[in-house]
């Protein structure tokens, strides 16, 4: 059993070299044989041995997958939808492109933290130095003093160590905080988190919402190509969404397509529980009544991953910025703290 998920870049290539195989009449069980030949040993190649071993023993590729326990999810689901639609080969190579572009926009993240991450770490240790070893001995200095001297001054200190201590704060926290998305952002299990807590901020929520419209659509678009009927291809496309608030508009529109008093169709119940907004609700109508809501649906599923990655790379392009911003702000902290001291020694002297 796989100790863990394997990462974005190597369930790219698994999808997109696994497709690739199959159009050109390879075995599926041959195709991950090969994608594992001649490969030094890792965790990638460890995965692709157990699912091949589970191929030849009368596995699908799905269970074989599964059962290696290195495979998220949502991989799973849709690998499981496209065997039953007998669309395999576009289902993996959609999954090429998620996982891709996930990579990409994670090793961006990464690569913009990483940097003011290490300067804030480093920043934190200075204001930690300058806060228990520097101010210490200006309020000793103030202690010794007496007269005007000190009541002239030793305010000016108070306000130093002050400072320093909210400095520290702000700068440990917002250090903890990049190093942390750092590190997560390094292993799919961290990612997935990652994703989770972005559906919580304002900035993201959009993005992470539309990531999993884009999830749902393809699904509901597999299991329709399949000729399951619009119902129940919207309940099974339904278990593959995590999203909270998705998850609950999507029922609410089943419910409105089985019900007894004023059943609707499926562009109708998505266009009137605001799953889809007016233009791409109106564009699902137009494949609905055409007969082509299944390739309607794999357009949509496209449009809004597009979006997503748009989105998420606008936040991307705001982190670094602000977290540079932090660190300056916590660079002038520190010379405040330890000028404060020293004006009030020379104010007092004057």
């Amino acid at each position: 059993m796989a100790q863990s998920l394997l990462e974005s870049s190597a369930l790219s290539a698994f999808f997109g070299s696994i497709a690739t195989m199959i159009a050109a009449g390879i075995q599926t069980d041959e195709a991950v044989l090969m994608l594992a030949e001649n490969r030094e040993e890792s965790h990638f190649k460890a995965v692709c041995d157990q699912v091949y071993i589970g191929l030849i023993s009368g596995k699908t590729l799905s269970d074989a997958m599964e059962e290696t326990g290195a495979f998220p999810r949502y991989a799973l689901d849709m690998v499981r939808t496209g065997e039953h639609a007998g669309r395999l080969e576009r289902v993996l190579r959609s999954l090429d492109l998620y996982y891709d572009e996930e990579h990409r926009m994670f090793a961006k993240l990464q690569s913009s933290v990483a940097y003011p991450a290490a300067l804030l770490s480093i920043m934190a240790i200075i204001l930690g130095f300058t806060v228990a070893v520097i101010l210490p001995v200006f309020v000793d200095v103030y202690q010794n003093m007496s007269g005007s001297l000190t009541a002239g001054s030793f305010g000016a200190v108070s306000l130093s160590v002050t400072i320093g201590w909210a400095a520290l704060g702000v700068t440990v926290v917002c250090a903890l905080a990049a190093i942390a998305l750092v590190i997560a952002s390094r292993s799919e299990a961290g990612r997935q988190r990652v994703l989770n807590l972005f559906e919580g901020f304002p900035s993201t929520r959009q993005a992470m919402y539309q990531l999993a419209l884009s999830r749902f659509t393809v699904a509901l678009s597999t299991y329709i190509a399949s000729g399951i009927n619009n119902e129940d291809a919207m309940q099974r496309a339904i278990e593959t969404v995590d999203h909270v608030v998705l998850r609950k508009k999507l029922k609410a529109a089943r419910n409105t397509m089985i019900s007894t008093d004023n059943p609707r169709s499926l562009s109708q119940a998505i266009a009137e529980n605001d799953i889809f907004e007016p233009l791409y609700a109106r564009m699902l109508t137009v494949g609905s009544h055409s007969g082509s809501i299944d390739s309607v649906l794999g357009r949509l599923s496209q449009m809004f991953f597009e979006d997503t990655v748009t989105q998420v790379d606008k936040v991307i392009d705001r982190v670094e910025p602000i977290l540079a911003a932090l660190l300056t702000l916590a660079v002038g902290a520190t010379l405040v703290a330890v000028m404060l001291p020293l004006i009030g020694i020379m104010g007092s002297i004057g």
